[in-house]
């Protein structure tokens, strides 16, 4: 049984997700155990492939697929250590600016009635752009390889993606195929909705 002391010292470093999870008391899906509830806080102690080890506050363990743990907000990603996996920032930056700027001017469009609702859905159909900016910090989407990137205003480093591993980028339609019924079921598929987001396995002390 957990002391109250030990559950003053819990830490959470990821949360199950709106669906909850199942869980297996070892990395083997022929040994499952109870599922774990929809937004449970847990500690992810360590990771073997896909396979995440995760602690509860009253004590109890089991084994989950990591990639679908949502991670609880931290400090930026490095655990006080220099970057690992690291890219040259300014060529997404360059693009996502690209991106947002195709947006403003067709935002700017559709208010002077230079487009319709209609060309406007139509010229921004494929574009997809995150950035987010705290301080020195910068979290930005590469949509060519479906990841969320980190960086320090020198470096990048992937820290989630969206597919599994293995799986292959999307393909982009040229934009008269969009204008034919083939090109419409091609559009159907890149817009449905994503695979939850697949946090990293980022160095640091839980990860053994």
């Amino acid at each position: 049984m957990t002391s109250p002391a030990q559950a003053a010292d819990f830490r959470p470093t990821h949360i199950v997700p709106q669906d909850g999870l199942p869980a297996w008391e070892t990395p083997d899906l022929s040994r499952p155990t109870v599922a774990l509830d929809a937004f449970l806080p847990v500690r992810l102690l360590s990771r073997r492939g896909e396979w995440g080890e995760i602690l509860c506050a009253n004590g109890w363990s089991a084994w989950v697929d990591g990639r679908l743990l949502l991670a609880v907000p931290q400090p930026p990603p490095t655990g006080g250590r220099p970057l690992t996996r690291t890219e040259d920032p300014q060529p997404l930056l360059a693009r996502c600016t690209e991106e947002l700027e195709r947006y403003r001017q067709a935002v700017a469009d559709l208010a002077a009635d230079r487009i319709d609702a209609e060309s406007f859905r139509r010229s921004l159909r494929g574009l997809r752009a995150g950035v987010v900016v705290d301080g020195e910090s910068v979290w930005l989407y590469d949509e060519s390889a479906g990841r969320w990137m980190y960086g320090d205003g020198t470096r990048l480093a992937t820290y989630a993606v969206v597919a599994g591993p293995g799986a292959p980028p999307a393909r982009e339609a040229p934009p008269h195929e969009a204008d034919t019924e083939e090109g419409a079921d091609v559009q159907a598929v890149k817009d449905a909705p994503h695979e939850p987001t697949r946090i990293v396995d980022l160095p640091g002390p839980e990860a053994g």
